[in-house]
């Protein structure tokens, strides 16, 4: 085994965020902690972990008395106060790691110190459509800020994608040569299903019926995911497929997140007959949704841009196809598992489904080539090249022996 000569200091505030950019910073940190190299973790949290969540064994952690945790301080129209910074920044600064790991822009706070530090930028949605994620411009701005400080103490910087590091060269103005990309993964329990009756009791339990042509969608209901303009092409496809059932996985809670969910419902109820092919499923833990995947046609994922897109992942490990805008990082992530639309044309939406369902070759086309495009993504993968990429911040090429 190495010595751990290097102390690495990881932002841990999202630990407990069930979103896309939570689950990065679990699974990816766990396979960082896995890893034998010359790196040793500690985590630093604003609120006591908590047990739905267990820590990776060996990893430290340490906890800022900031009095709120970051899921209530910087949500919906909210921002983290003065103190809350201040005592997140005093932590790092008398830690004094060799290097610091922010695992998402989203929760960076200033450090006070020249420690050489990483940042993660999953996407750069919040610079291509802002109107469509900020309740107010106050919120808006207060990004701009966030991201700026950010960018001005970022030695080197990560992402998700190609499609992710060529943005951020060309919203953020960060040199491509000093941009990382460490993909994401499916945990290993999404798998194709072996249980059919598991499928159908989680069909029984959402109401769901058992002899419809099911597509689930998984992710946030935030405007830019486009749930509503799928909704639009619905109808069109239930005409033609009237067996049609549609479930919306994802908390339906907000969080305080800026989402549409009112104007999702409020769609449904203007338009009767879709209320019968459209199930709100709430949140789903990964056994239910694996679960779901074993009696689903595809995946849908309509969204206007994504930095990575990991349910199509997940949904491709459990052996479904994927139909998916051909915005963003979604082509580069789903490969030739999946079939595209223009996701802000209601037709083609339409269209696409409906050749999907009606082409069973197409259909078993699609479906073989899931679990070899899934497996090209790998927790321990991310993790190799995220230590590389804290090797590049440090001034190191290779490994310590």
């Amino acid at each position: 085994m190495k010595q751990k000569s290097v102390h690495v200091g990881i932002d841990a505030t999202t630990w407990s965020n069930d979103r896309g950019f939570g689950r990065f910073t679990r699974e990816f940190v766990k396979a960082l902690v896995a890893r034998d190299s010359e790196f040793r973790y500690t985590l630093v949290f604003d609120q006591p972990p908590v047990s739905d969540w267990p820590l990776p064994e060996g990893a430290d952690c340490v906890i800022a008395a900031t009095g709120e945790g970051l899921n209530t301080a910087a949500v919906g129209d909210r921002s983290r106060s003065p103190g809350y910074l201040w005592s997140m920044s005093r932590l790092v600064r008398k830690s004094r790691f060799d290097l610091f790991f922010f695992p998402a822009v989203y929760s960076y706070f200033p450090l006070l110190s020249r420690v050489p530090c990483v940042i993660c930028y999953h996407d750069t949605t919040a610079e291509r459509i802002p109107h469509l994620l900020f309740p107010t411009r106050m919120n808006h701005r207060l990004w701009q800020v966030k991201t700026w400080l950010a960018k001005c103490q970022t030695d080197r910087a990560m992402t998700v994608s190609e499609t992710s590091a060529a943005d951020m060269e060309h919203f953020l103005r960060i040199p491509r040569r000093r941009i990382d990309v460490v993909t994401e993964a499916a945990d290993p329990m999404f798998r194709p299903l072996a249980d059919p009756a598991a499928a159908a009791a989680i069909r029984a339990r959402l109401a769901i019926a058992a002899d419809a042509e099911l597509l689930v969608y998984v992710g946030g209901m935030n405007a830019h995911k486009n749930i509503l303009g799928f909704l639009k092409a619905m109808p069109m496809i239930i005409a033609d497929r009237p067996k049609l059932h549609l479930a919306i996985v994802g908390s339906t809670s907000g969080k305080g997140f800026w989402d549409n969910l009112p104007e999702l419902r409020a769609h449904i109820a203007a338009h009767p007959p879709l209320a019968e092919h459209v199930t709100f499923t709430g949140y789903l833990d990964d056994a239910d949704l694996v679960r779901l995947f074993g009696s689903t046609a595809a995946l849908v994922f309509p969204s206007l841009w994504e930095g990575f897109g990991l349910p199509a992942v997940e949904a491709m490990s459990c052996g479904v196809p994927v139909l998916s805008s051909d915005r963003g990082s979604l082509p580069e992530v789903v490969g030739e598992a999946g079939l595209y639309f223009d996701p802000e044309d209601v037709p083609a939406m339409a269209a696409c489904v409906l050749r999907f369902l009606g082409d069973a070759s197409l259909r078993a086309r699609l479906a073989a080539a899931t679990l070899p495009r899934a497996a090209t993504f790998s927790w321990d993968r991310a993790a190799e090249l995220g230590e590389a990429s804290f090797r590049r911040c440090l001034g190191r090429d290779t490994p310590e022996r």
